[in-house]
C-alpha cells in the first residue's frame, strides 16, 4: 500500500467476501492482498483472513476482519457519482440485494453495514444550478426518492 491515509472498514468476519463484491461493482477496482492471522483473534482463529487490501475504483481501502466489537454506520459513507440511470440502476440494485436495504435520497446500505449514495452527476448539476427556482424544484424532487430518477429530476426541472 503506497497512500498514505488508507481507508479499514471494521467487518465481524467476512471482510473478504465484501472487498470482492465491492471490486466487481467498479473498473479499476481489484484484491491487492489478502492476509491470514498469524494468532487467534476476536474475529476468528489463526490462519484465518484478517485483512483485505483492495483498490476501488482507483483509490486503496482494507477490509479488516475485528470481530464483533464495531458495526459500521451512516456517519461515514461512500458516494458513486454515476454518469446515467444505467449506471445508477446498476449500482443500487446490485448494493440493496442479498440484504441491503434502501434510505432516501440516494442513500442506502449493503448488507453489510456500509452506507453508500449512489448519486447522479446530473442530480449535483441540477441541486446546484445557479437559477434557484431550478435548484429548489430538483432539491425537492429528491426528497421524496429513495434510488434516484433522474428522468423525474428533469421534469420537476422544466416545470419551475
Amino acid at each position: 500500500m503506497t497512500d498514505k491515509i488508507i481507508p479499514c472498514l471494521w467487518y465481524d468476519d467476512d471482510g473478504e467476501a465484501a472487498a470482492r463484491f465491492y471490486v466487481s461493482l467498479l473498473p479499476d477496482s481489484r484484491i491487492d492482498a489478502v492476509h491470514r492471522s498469524p494468532i487467534d483473534t476476536p474475529s476468528g482463529s489463526a490462519d484465518t483472513v484478517l485483512m483485505v487490501e483492495f483498490t476501488l475504483a482507483g483509490r486503496s481501502y482494507l477490509a479488516l476482519n475485528g470481530g464483533p466489537a464495531f458495526k459500521l454506520n451512516p456517519a461515514v459513507s461512500f458516494m458513486i457519482m454515476t454518469d446515467d440511470q444505467a449506471e445508477t440502476d446498476r449500482l443500487w440494485n446490485a448494493l440493496i440485494a442479498d440484504g441491503g436495504e434502501e434510505s432516501q435520497c440516494g442513500w442506502l446500505t449493503d448488507r453489510w453495514g456500509l452506507s453508500w449514495q449512489i448519486t447522479p452527476r446530473r442530480l449535483m448539476q441540477l441541486t446546484t444550478d445557479p437559477d434557484q427556482a431550478r435548484a429548489k424544484a430538483a432539491m425537492s424532487a429528491m426528497m421524496k426518492m429513495r434510488k434516484i430518477d433522474i428522468a423525474t429530476l428533469e421534469r420537476a426541472v422544466a416545470d419551475a
